[in-house]
């Protein structure tokens, strides 16, 4: 399983990094329906894709905390 995060949108393709910062083009129409920049999707072994919603919730309630603490000082 790998867990990828959607960086951006071009063309036909998501521009998705990996745990290790290292960039892919993937089609988007191999993705869940409705995915967005932002999200997390996972690569399974059989070469299917899926949305992890806990994941994805969870480094934006992250990100939004790092903000918030920037902002204060």
């Amino acid at each position: 399983m790998i867990h990828l995060s959607i960086d951006r949108f071009e063309g036909d393709y998501a521009v998705c990094e990996n745990s290790g910062g290292e960039m892919s083009d993937i089609l988007i129409s191999l993705l869940p329906q409705g995915v967005k920049e932002g999200d997390i999707i996972v690569l399974h072994s059989d070469g299917h894709f899926e949305l992890d919603t806990e994941e994805t919730e969870r480094r934006r309630k992250e990100m939004i905390e790092l903000q918030n603490k920037l902002f204060e000082e």
